[in-house]
């Protein structure tokens, strides 16, 4: 009677790990981490169309990661909110966030993007059974608040175009004198003097700064001194509308080993081969394992699956008999 009982919980947890790879073909991860010395509230949007990831916003403290769930051929954005707080209210407590904040007046975001200035990571994830490229990078389009990279995670696809995509400088304290944001009187006694840097766009509301009316094209609207600042800084990230050419990163199915998403990166980050964890960040949560593995096509596990669950069954069977 013991031998069978004994087995079955590593039975159980076997089945349930299989079971959740089998799930896991059309879903992707995003590891993301705060190495920053503040916390922050990462904030997350699907593009239209696009299904809701597993959380829309959390806090997440100085030195830890967190993974999140999306599908495997999802589209969206991250960025990270600061100096956030929760306020009473007449008609019950309101969350906000001096930098990013998307106004749902929750810590989860439900649906709404971020108020600029913010850092963006974008990326559109081709799905684990598609051949086309996973498109990712970092934006400056709607400003600046916090340091951020994004980049394929080890195990995923290692072309030449598997490369992190980042905005590694803190632009807050070289911000324009005319584009800068102040910490706002209920920010908190140590919050910095200049917290985010608006766009040119955001700052004036000028068609040329905006990309749009006449300037509505990449053969018309070209950088301008606001965005070669933001440029200068970040080679690598958006600093404009129609600033493709150095700005978009492609990598072969990346989706499959999910992403990383930092914020306030390490310097040496940017020299992993897009493996932020090589360089000494916090590593992401541990994933259960089981013995034996579950390497294989989709078939093979969902064949795998459905032995373990008979032979389940045969010692559950042959434990009821003995026990009566």
């Amino acid at each position: 009677m013991g031998a069978p009982l004994l087995l079955l919980p590593l039975l159980c947890c076997c089945c349930f790990a299989l079971l959740l790879q089998v799930q896991g073909a059309d879903a992707a991860t995003l590891t993301i981490t705060n190495s920053c010395g503040y916390t922050v509230w990462p904030g997350l949007l699907s593009n239209a169309g696009a299904p809701a990831p597993s959380t829309t916003g959390f806090a997440l403290a100085p030195g830890r990661s967190a993974a999140v769930t999306v599908a495997a051929a999802w589209s969206g954005r991250v960025w990270a909110r600061t100096l956030c707080a929760t306020s009473p209210a007449a008609s019950g407590a309101t969350f906000a966030c001096a930098t990013a904040d998307c106004g749902s007046g929750a810590v989860e975001c439900a649906g709404r993007g971020a108020t600029p200035p913010a850092t963006l990571a974008e990326l559109t994830l081709a799905g684990a059974g598609d051949d086309d490229d996973d498109f990712y990078d970092v934006s400056l389009v709607d400003g600046f608040n916090v340091p951020m990279l994004v980049a394929p995670r080890a195990g995923a696809a290692n072309g030449s175009g598997c490369r992190p995509a980042a905005c590694a400088a803190d632009l807050n304290a070289a911000c324009p004198a005319e584009l800068r944001v102040a910490a706002g009187a209920g920010a908190g006694a140590g919050a910095p003097g200049v917290v985010a840097c608006r766009s040119a766009c955001e700052a004036f509301a000028a068609a040329q700064y905006c990309c749009s009316g006449a300037y509505g094209s990449p053969a018309t609207c070209a950088p301008t001194p606001y965005s070669r600042f933001f440029k200068a800084a970040c080679p690598s990230a958006y600093s404009y509308a129609y600033d493709d050419a150095t700005s978009t990163f492609t990598c072969a199915a990346a989706g499959r080993g999910g992403y990383d998403v930092v914020f306030c990166p390490r310097a040496s980050s940017l020299k992993s081969g897009g493996n932020p964890e090589a360089a000494g960040l916090p590593p992401s949560a541990s994933t259960m394992e089981c013995s034996g593995g579950a390497a294989g096509s989709l078939t093979a596990r969902r064949d795998a699956v459905a032995a373990l669950l008979q032979t389940l069954a045969v010692f559950s069977a042959m434990s009821w008999r003995r026990w009566w």
